[in-house]
């Protein structure tokens, strides 16, 4: 196999990047200059693009690699990924579902903790000295809070549960009422928002659920509530929430991702009510080689002509 191009379009990870250039011809886009060039060259050669949640094989490079038969994410998320381009000329889709789940759904009760109980601020506190000229201020409980979640798939469902150790009652919408599961289900992102304490929006993105998280959700939630992202940026509008913090009509916030990634709106940099993470949802070392394996084992598997491990299309 070693004579199959893949193309990486962007510097993912480094375990990936190794075990990839043992089994096949690796090509790094970001490292040559030309790029329009290089993949005019190279495009009777490439078999395989191997792309993450923000950069994946859009109808324009598709078009550009005639010979293209697979687009393997590393990720779950595959919104950067021409689905109906990939259908049409026969490409095969993966994704790495389940293996990044716990580290995600770990981190949404984790960011929940920090804003609720101010661990971040609390931090710089100690560090600047402040706690010598007295206690930090009281902060807010987790335990017993009404969790909502927009999205009850793999992540949500683990989120539930993580979030159910606490004590808290969980609520939820998606497309469809799951009347298997006991949780709360309300059949509009509104009537979610109104009635929980955090809001954790973990639903794929769709042109759908774009902006899901609007000006009405955020005033429905409240100047109590907390928002937490760790689904994709667009999913909010981000405009309208940073305004809601910064009028107070929004308790809080936890975000992990942005809707212009790595662009952050610096006016949430100062709010002590506002937790930021870089885009590190499934960012473990364990997590990362579980995810590049399933990505090698699916192009091992569609170059042997066997099942792939994890389809999509």
């Amino acid at each position: 196999m070693d004579s199959i191009g893949v193309l990486m379009p962007v510097p993912m990870s480094p375990y990936l990047e190794q075990e990839l250039e043992k089994r096949f011809n690796l090509l790094k886009l970001w490292t040559v200059p030309q790029k329009s060039q290089f993949l005019k060259d190279n495009s009777g050669s490439i078999r395989a693009v191997v792309g993450n949640a923000g950069n994946g094989a859009d109808a324009e490079l598709i078009e550009t690699l005639p010979k293209l038969e697979i687009v393997a994410s590393f990720s779950v998320g595959i919104d950067k990924v021409d689905l109906n381009k990939c259908r049409e000329k026969g490409i095969r889709v993966t994704n790495t579902p389940d293996v990044l789940t716990d580290d995600v759904a770990d981190l949404a009760i984790g960011l929940a903790l920090a804003v609720l109980r101010r661990l971040c601020e609390s931090d710089r506190y100690v560090r600047s000295g402040l706690w010598k000229k007295g206690d930090y201020k009281l902060t807010t409980k987790f335990t017993g809070k009404t969790v909502g979640i927009l999205g009850l798939g793999r992540i949500g469902k683990a989120v539930a549960k993580r979030a159910e150790a606490f004590s808290c009652p969980i609520s939820y919408h998606s497309r469809t009422e799951k009347p298997e599961l006991k949780y709360k289900y309300y059949p509009s992102v509104v009537e979610l928002a109104s009635n929980c304490d955090i809001l954790v929006v973990v639903c794929a993105l769709t042109e759908e659920t774009r902006h899901v998280i609007n000006r009405e959700v955020i005033d429905a939630l409240g100047p109590k509530g907390v928002l937490i992202n760790i689904g994709r940026g667009p999913h909010v509008d981000e405009p309208e929430l940073v305004s809601a913090l910064l009028e107070g009509r929004l308790g809080g916030a936890g975000l992990d991702v942005y809707e212009n990634e790595p662009e952050v709106p610096e006016q949430l940099f100062e709010l002590e009510n506002v937790v930021l993470l870089p885009h590190v949802g499934s960012d473990t070392v364990q997590t990362d080689t579980a995810m590049a394996d399933l990505v090698i084992g699916n192009l091992e598997a569609h170059f042997s002509n066997k099942p792939l491990l994890t389809p999509v299309v």
